[in-house]
């Protein structure tokens, strides 16, 4: 079995821990250089440490042990001397980013932190990788600025960073690895399915089930790209996905949900929602922006209206997270407050049914 990758970036991912991928082994450029003829002997990786200013020693080291460091198409380990003329060249199973991750002063919101790993509270709006639309300015940017006076950490090496990703318009708790052996026990993890995720959304309407689990197989929007689609439990197309919900509160026409993770796939709850027919409120993408419940009355829409404005966004918050950390060998669990957008909302929909606007034979 392929050891578990969390590094193949969606346009908009939600959450992608758990998939599997083959081995590569096609191996792609990402240095290379000629010795020149004056040179004296000198250790192949102190050689490159002189023209790769950006990798540290230690990285380039391992990269060697890996047998990712090539003189003349042969690979070579860290204390072999180069020779005038030879081609050094460092080839790895990923292409070369096209986008670098440079560190940018960007405020983070640490919730812990030591030396093998940090959890971050991610507001809505912040994207959390550079991508198309969004090459700077993102969550990553921000940790390789808070993390730059590690001289071993590099945020463009996959083997470190985040564990796990959520949407740029989810807020909540993610997990960021330092170092690649704390990363690779930490995606096991996930992959295992032995992690706590829940996380709370304001969903219309009310579950004729209050509690439940939804298992379907979820994949690519054969018509729109840009969405996800419930497919049948373990067929042939897309791949399983397991959610367990509870409703945790009833506001009329919408209700306050804790959804559980047993999987992780990109857009999980925003698409188990939707096909259970009850969206996250203001998910532009899956329908959650439309009114779905309540009547046709101005005052009502405009009552939606100025909803939609105290939480423009789904209304998601990755709210708890829990794993077992590798090297202290002890449970670690986090939870983090609602944020005031989605607090002010669910308070909105409080006061709403308080003052009896809506009977209850219209729900």
């Amino acid at each position: 079995m392929a050891e578990p990758d969390l590094d193949y970036l969606e346009e908009d991912p939600d959450l992608q821990d758990g998939d599997e991928e083959g081995t590569n082994s096609e191996l792609f450029e990402h240095f290379s250089c000629t010795v020149d003829k004056g040179q004296t002997p000198v250790r192949i990786d102190r050689f490159l440490v002189d023209r790769m200013p950006k990798v540290s020693r230690n990285r380039i080291q391992k990269a060697a042990e890996a047998g990712a460091i090539f003189a003349d198409d042969k690979p070579v380990k860290s204390n072999y001397k180069v020779r005038p003329g030879e081609v050094i060249s460092m080839r790895l199973e990923r292409p070369p980013y096209e986008l670098e991750i440079l560190p940018e002063e960007i405020p983070l919101d640490i919730v812990y932190e030591d030396e093998y790993l940090m959890v971050v509270n991610k507001p809505a709006g912040l994207v959390v990788h550079p991508g198309h639309g969004n090459y700077t300015g993102t969550l990553l940017n921000a940790i390789a600025f808070h993390l730059k006076d590690i001289p071993d950490y590099d945020p463009n090496d996959p083997n470190v960073g985040l564990v796990h990703r959520i949407d740029k318009n989810t807020s909540g708790l993610l997990l960021i690895a330092k170092d690649p052996t704390v990363r690779t026990a930490l995606a096991k993890q996930f992959f295992e399915k032995t992690t706590r995720r829940e996380y709370v959304a304001v969903i219309w309407g009310r579950p004729q089930e209050k509690e439940g689990t939804i298992r379907t197989n979820i994949a690519r929007d054969p018509k729109d790209r840009m969405i996800m689609t419930a497919f049948p439990f373990e067929g042939e197309i897309g791949k399983t996905a397991v959610t367990h919900y509870r409703v945790e509160e009833e506001l009329g026409y919408v209700s306050v949900v804790r959804c559980r993770l047993e999987t992780g796939r990109t857009h999980q709850i925003r698409v188990h929602m939707k096909h259970i027919g009850h969206p996250i409120f203001n998910d532009e993408r899956y329908g959650g922006d439309q009114i779905l419940r309540g009547n046709r009355f101005a005052a009502y829409k405009k009552y939606i209206e100025n909803c939609f404005a105290i939480c423009p966004r789904h209304a998601l918050h990755a709210q708890t997270l829990g794993f077992y950390h590798p090297v202290r060998e002890e449970q670690m669990d986090f939870t983090s407050p609602l944020p005031e957008d989605m607090s002010m909302l669910i308070d909105k929909w409080r006061r709403y049914i308080s003052a009896g606007n809506i009977a209850p034979e219209e729900i």
